[in-house]
């Protein structure tokens, strides 16, 4: 399931996710979101993760899908999970990922979704803000 952040800064998009994933979330939650997101020409994103149980294959591909149809409008990443592989796998593959990726644990939502928000900083690439 996965369901749109509404408590955040202009100009941020966010969801939390959490159980399985599938198709329909990112038909009905995630793709809409998106699309009122693509007026201002870049992506700043939120993603909470408390637990996750998997995605299905629908899932998958429209993650794949949403990712590619707008590679250049993605300007920052915040993944916010405590769950140790999440948080590696995105550690390792992060720089696949367009645009700058960082890693927060649960407690430091509020400074990811700042993060997110901001217009530049010193650091690009994945970090890890846990240690």
């Amino acid at each position: 399931m996965i369901k749109e952040l509404s408590d955040l800064p202009e100009g941020v998009v966010g969801f939390e996710a959490a159980g399985t994933l599938n198709a329909e979330d990112y038909r009905d939650v995630v793709r809409p979101a998106l699309q009122r997101a693509h007026a201002s020409g870049e992506f700043r994103f939120v993603i909470v993760i408390p637990e996750f149980h998997g995605m299905t294959g629908g899932a998958l591909w429209q993650d794949l899908k949403v990712g590619v149809e707008h590679l250049h409008a993605w300007k920052r990443i915040a993944l916010v999970t405590d769950i140790d592989w999440v948080r590696h796998m995105t550690e390792l593959f992060g720089w696949m990922t367009p645009g700058e990726v960082e890693v927060f644990p649960l407690a430091q939502r509020d400074e990811a979704i700042a993060w997110a928000a901001g217009s530049d900083g010193p650091e690009s690439g994945t970090q890890d803000r846990s240690a």
